[in-house]
């Protein structure tokens, strides 16, 4: 059922946003109603396209009344009843909630779990994924801390991402990724089975999360690269550790100003997320409940080589081109969990209307 009383709110707003901006708002205030009308826009689009077959449906039963337009009624009105239902969903699925990260750059992190080498390896797979992911989305990718292993494993890897609506686009990637596969260092053709985690969070802003300086505690140290050798000889790295949470984030580029910026950037990225689950009781408050302890019995998704495939768990997905998803095609199982969140809002809201 479409709430009436809701639609005419949320035209009003529109209306009040653009006589807003038009009367002359300034600097700060023009971009925060400007953001807020970007974001309404494709809302009254829907309910515009709502009430104008509302509209078109009224004129053609009236015409029904009338000898002489009786038979273009007759035969309108169907075409029109079947357009209801397909607009009437896209008009529910407008107005569900949005998450307000879902806009935002996100912060990816990636590392083994059960497994070994091979855990260090799958994890090295699943960032090239992502990157091309990135690449064909259009996005930035910027590695910010990256720990390798001497077979070019990943032992630990931070990446910022920015773009258009990347958090809303990978925020169903969190949690543990599961391989089933002969490793190369297996003589005997053996499956082994191994497992990566990965966390998605959204990058926070200035007004999103503030930190105390005296909350930290900074630490350089030198850097070094895979296998620890030395990427130069000066106490370059940083280390950050919010001494309130016990989050502790590192960058290792030459700059130390600039890893002083990226690592704070990290952990501003940790924080709200933290903030986000502790305010959403849908969501655990425990960061590390998010990406689970790396064990291969938990997980959201498994890989399997020798089949080709790939099973996300969470909606009993199966695709059988496991290559194609592995180089960065990702888009199918990023819609059907998308549509499968959509759907269990409609249900929730619908449910909440009865």
């Amino acid at each position: 059922m479409i709430p009436m009383d809701r639609l005419e709110q949320i035209s009003q707003r529109f209306q009040f946003l653009e006589a807003s901006m038009s009367a002359g708002a300034e600097g700060a205030d023009y971009a925060r109603l400007a953001k807020e009308y970007a974001e309404l826009r494709p809302v009254v689009e829907q309910i515009d396209s709502y009430r104008q077959l509302q509209r078109d449906l009224a004129d053609a039963r009236a015409m029904l009344g009338d000898p002489e337009m009786a038979e273009l009624a007759e035969e309108e009105l169907p075409r029109l009843q079947g357009e209801l239902p397909k607009v009437e969903a896209a008009l529910q699925l407008a107005l569900l909630p949005r998450d307000a990260a879902d806009a935002k750059p996100a912060m990816l992190e990636i590392r083994p779990g059960t497994g070994g080498d091979e855990a260090a390896l799958f994890a090295a797979d699943l960032l090239r994924m992502y990157q091309r992911y990135a690449e064909a989305k259009g996005w930035g990718f910027e590695l910010i801390e990256e720990q390798m292993t001497e077979l070019g494993g990943v032992k630990e890897v931070v990446a910022h991402i920015t773009g258009q609506h990347v958090f809303a686009r990978l925020k169903f990637e969190s949690g543990v990724h599961r391989v089933q596969r002969v490793p190369s260092t297996e003589s005997g053709g053996r499956i082994h089975t191994s497992a990566a985690t990965v966390a998605v969070l959204p990058e926070a802003e200035d007004v999103d999360i503030e930190i105390n300086a005296n909350d930290l505690r900074i630490d350089t140290m030198r850097s070094s690269g895979a296998g620890g050798q030395h990427v130069n000889t000066t106490d370059s790295a940083v280390r950050i550790t919010h001494l309130p949470t016990g989050i502790v984030v590192t960058s290792s580029e030459k700059s130390q100003h600039r890893n002083r910026d990226r690592a704070m950037q990290v952990l501003k990225a940790r924080l709200y997320d933290l903030e986000r689950s502790r305010l959403d009781s849908a969501r655990s408050a425990d960061r590390a409940a998010q990406v689970g302890s790396g064990d291969r019995s938990e997980r959201i998704r498994t890989y399997n080589f020798p089949q080709g495939r790939l099973t996300d768990h969470r909606i009993n997905l199966t695709l059988y081109r496991l290559e194609a998803v592995l180089q960065g095609d990702l888009d199918e199982i990023v819609d059907a969990l998308t549509a499968d969140a959509q759907a269990r809002l409609l249900a929730q809201m619908n449910e909440m209307q009865r």
